[in-house]
């Protein structure tokens, strides 16, 4: 699974993407995270199976929601929690995740 974690500019999105790669690799789930920005969700949202949304641009998510659909009706968008983005791990990101995909944890 594809994932692309989007913010404002990419910078908490960075982290982010990081903690929810080191909480897949800890539990065994192979997928890739990477982080990007609104500004550039045209460009980045390209492979991705799964966009998660940092909580700060829910105002936003249906923009998001029809980006995705115009590149690819299957890419899935889901809103990330507040304390997903303050987490010190990235546990509650990857569950997110495995919700909005409908994959088993």
């Amino acid at each position: 699974m594809e994932i692309l974690v989007v913010c404002g500019v990419g910078a908490s999105s960075t982290f982010v993407a990081l903690r929810l790669r080191r909480s897949a690799a800890e539990r065994g789930i192979d997928l890739s995270a990477r982080a990007g920005s609104l500004e550039l969700l045209d460009s980045a949202i390209i492979g991705a199976d799964l966009v998660l949304v940092g909580p700060h641009l829910a105002a936003r998510l249906a923009d998001v929601r029809a980006t995705a659909r115009a590149v690819d009706e299957r890419i899935v968008v889901a809103l990330l929690p507040e304390s997903a983005v303050t987490s010190r791990d990235g546990d509650l990101a990857l569950q997110t995740a495995l919700d909005a995909a409908g994959v088993g944890s």
